[in-house]
C-alpha cells in the first residue's frame, strides 16, 4: 500500500501542458521561463519542463535553485524574487539572471560577482499598479544608469508582477507601458533590451486574444503548467490537464455524528468562530490530512463529498458514500495554495508518475 497523504505529480502531463503553453506562446514571439517555486527544486519536474522547450527556469528561492543544480540541471536559471542582500555570493554562484528593485542590491551582486570571477545578469522589475515589487517607472532611467557601470553586471532587460497581490489583471495598458519604457531605455543608453518579462500565468488571456504584444518576449509560467489553469480566474486551459497533480488521503475515522456540536461555542484551533446548522446526525469521515500539509480551502473533493472544517491533522468530510471505510483513499484536486503548502510539507509523500 503506497504511503498516504501523498501528491501524486503525473510528469507526462505537466510535460504536456508546458508543450502546448511553449508552442501556443512561440507563434506570439514569446519564450516560457519555467517556474518552479511550487516544485520544490525538482530535478524531475525541472527536467520534465526542460523537454517540453521552456528556455529556462524561475524560482522565488535560492535553495531550490541550488537543489536543481545539485540534481545536475544546467539550464539557465533566473532567481525571481529580489535577492537578499546576505544571499549574494549564492545568487551569483548559482543563478544565470535575478529580479532586481533595489540598486543596493545590485551593487552587492556586482561585488559578489567580481569575487566569484564570473558575471551576472540583472533584470530590473518595473511597478505597474499591482502594488508587489518594482522600481517606479519615473524612476526607472536612474537605475538602468547605474546598473549599466556596475562591473561583473549585465544588464538583461526589464520585467514587471500583476495579478498577485492587488489581483491587477494584465492589458493592453499595462503591457504597452513595458514596451515605452524598453523604447525609452534603448533610446536613452543606445542598448539592446533583451529580455521584456510581461508577467505570469495571469498574462495568458492577454497573450492569446491576439492584441498587440509590443515588445514582451517572456512569461514566467508555474502555476498555468502545473495545474493547467489560467490565474485570474482559475479557468483552465483548452488543451491542458487540470489533473497533473492529485492529492490523496487516507480515512482514519468513520462515525455517525450529530452535526450540530454540544456546549459553549469558543474559537476553535485557528481563532476562527464555527457556523453550524443542525442537520442532524450526518456521515462523518476524518482524513490524515491537517493544515501542516494542505490549504483545505485549496482542496477540491469527489462529487458527493464535502469538506466540513479542518484542524492541524484532521480532515473532516461528510458524504453518506459507503465506500469511505477506514483505510480508504480520497482523492482531491487542488489549487495553487494548496498546491504550495502541500509540496513543502514533510508529511506528505511526493510520487512522481511515470518512474
Amino acid at each position: 500500500m503506497m504511503a498516504a497523504p501523498r501528491l501524486e505529480i503525473d510528469l507526462d502531463k505537466i510535460g504536456h501542458n508546458a508543450r502546448i503553453l511553449v508552442e501556443r506562446l512561440g507563434k506570439c514571439g514569446i519564450a516560457v521561463t519555467g517556474v518552479t517555486k511550487a516544485a520544490l527544486g525538482s530535478p524531475e519536474i525541472a527536467t520534465t519542463l526542460l523537454r517540453a522547450g521552456v528556455k529556462a527556469l524561475g524560482d522565488s528561492r535560492i535553495e531550490n535553485i541550488e537543489a536543481m543544480r545539485r540534481g545536475q540541471i544546467a539550464a539557465p536559471m533566473t532567481l525571481i524574487r529580489s535577492p537578499m542582500l546576505s544571499q549574494a555570493q549564492r545568487v551569483v554562484q548559482y543563478a544565470n539572471l535575478s529580479c532586481n528593485t533595489e540598486i543596493e542590491v545590485i551593487r552587492r551582486l556586482s561585488l559578489a560577482a567580481q569575487q566569484a570571477g564570473c558575471r551576472h545578469g540583472v533584470l530590473l522589475m518595473v511597478e505597474l499598479g499591482d502594488l508587489r515589487e518594482g522600481i517606479m517607472p519615473e524612476d526607472l532611467l536612474n537605475v538602468v544608469e547605474e546598473t549599466l557601470r556596475l562591473p561583473h553586471i549585465d544588464f538583461k532587460g526589464i520585467g514587471t508582477n500583476l495579478a498577485c497581490r492587488s489581483g491587477v489583471a494584465p492589458d493592453a495598458l499595462n503591457m504597452a507601458m513595458l514596451t515605452e519604457l524598453v523604447e525609452q531605455i534603448e533610446t536613452t543608453f543606445d542598448v539592446r533590451v533583451e529580455i521584456v518579462s510581461g508577467g505570469n500565468s495571469a498574462n495568458l488571456q492577454w497573450a492569446f486574444r491576439g492584441e498587440t504584444l509590443g515588445r514582451i518576449n517572456d512569461l514566467r509560467l508555474g502555476e498555468a503548467i502545473l495545474l493547467g489553469c489560467e490565474t485570474l480566474q482559475r479557468q483552465p486551459l483548452d488543451g491542458l490537464y487540470t489533473d497533473a497533480i492529485r492529492l490523496v488521503a487516507e480515512v482514519i475515522e468513520v462515525k455517525r455524528k450529530p452535526s450540530l456540536p454540544s456546549g459553549r461555542i469558543a474559537q476553535n484551533a485557528f481563532g476562527e468562530t464555527a457556523v453550524v446548522t443542525d442537520r442532524g446526525q450526518v456521515t462523518q469521515a476524518i482524513l490524515a490530512l491537517g493544515r501542516i500539509d494542505a490549504d483545505p480551502d485549496g482542496l477540491q473533493p469527489p462529487t458527493g463529498i464535502n469538506i466540513m472544517g479542518s484542524s492541524s491533522d484532521h480532515l473532516i468530510l461528510e458524504s453518506d458514500n459507503t465506500d469511505l471505510a477506514v483505510g480508504a483513499e480520497v482523492v482531491f484536486q487542488l489549487n495553487y495554495s494548496a498546491l504550495v503548502r502541500a509540496i513543502l510539507s514533510p508529511f506528505v509523500t511526493k510520487v512522481m508518475q511515470p518512474m
